[in-house]
């Protein structure tokens, strides 16, 4: 068991974080799980930046101090944020005592048979009381779904077939196009009408259409003004003195 630290004179105990494995360098994911991963964290940071939350992807968070972390491949907690020295040993990673609360959603990326992310991890996210739960499965190793959602009711998680998170205001879709130069089939959070939230490049190429489309509407319109000058000039008129 890892060593108790007393805080104050309160009957309130945590774990000694010099004793705890906050990271191994151990290098685990494929370039479709990482790309992924980064889509849907970026995304939340470029979309949400009036809330304050904190989005990672495998970064562990341990949620007791008797077993070793869990690693999701992304995580999502409302209303905290990482601790100002985030070198300092006890905030590398997601404790929940330290934060106070689980993170509200998980989620693994399937890319094998090997995580039992229907098994022990969803036994642990349950423990935890993370809640949303979600596993998606692009490749369907796991059976026929692609997507699974998971919710919290009571001490226990329940599939369901709503992919709207109630509880956080997000949703999570399909979406096929391009992030990072690669077209394919995603995972994306979206708002209720079903738009997703856009990435940081996606935010940068709609203002530069939106600009785009101004230039061009303002041109139209000089094209327009010179136009009916050349028209006043052809019947006598001096277009200047109107």
């Amino acid at each position: 068991m890892v060593q108790q630290v007393l805080i104050n004179d309160d009957d309130y105990y945590v774990p000694d974080a010099n004793q705890l494995v906050t990271e191994n360098d151990t290098p685990v994911d494929n370039f479709a799980s990482a790309k992924q991963q980064r889509l849907l964290v970026s995304s939340l940071y470029s979309s949400l930046q009036s809330q304050t939350f904190l989005a990672e992807a495998n970064v562990g968070i341990y949620y007791t101090d008797l077993q070793p972390p869990i690693v999701p491949d992304v995580f999502l907690s409302f209303d905290v944020q990482v601790p100002e020295n985030w070198w300092e040993k006890q905030n590398r990673c997601y404790m929940v005592w330290r934060f106070g609360k689980p993170p509200e959603v998980v989620l693994e990326i399937v890319s094998n048979k090997e995580g039992d992310e229907l098994g022990k991890k969803l036994q642990i996210y349950e423990h935890m009381r993370a809640s949303y739960y979600i596993v998606y499965d692009p490749n369907q190793q796991l059976r026929e779904k692609v997507l699974r959602v998971y919710e919290l009711r009571g001490t226990r998680y329940f599939e369901t077939s709503e992919n709207w998170l109630e509880q956080v205001g997000l949703g999570v879709t399909s979406w096929e196009g391009e992030f990072e130069g690669r077209q394919d089939h995603w995972l994306r959070w979206c708002y209720q009408d079903g738009n997703v939230l856009l990435t940081g490049d996606e935010r940068a190429e709609q203002e530069r259409q939106r600009a785009e489309q101004e230039r061009q509407r303002a041109e139209q319109a000089e094209q327009r003004t010179q136009l009916l000058a050349d028209r006043l000039r052809a019947m006598g008129v001096d277009p200047d003195t109107l």
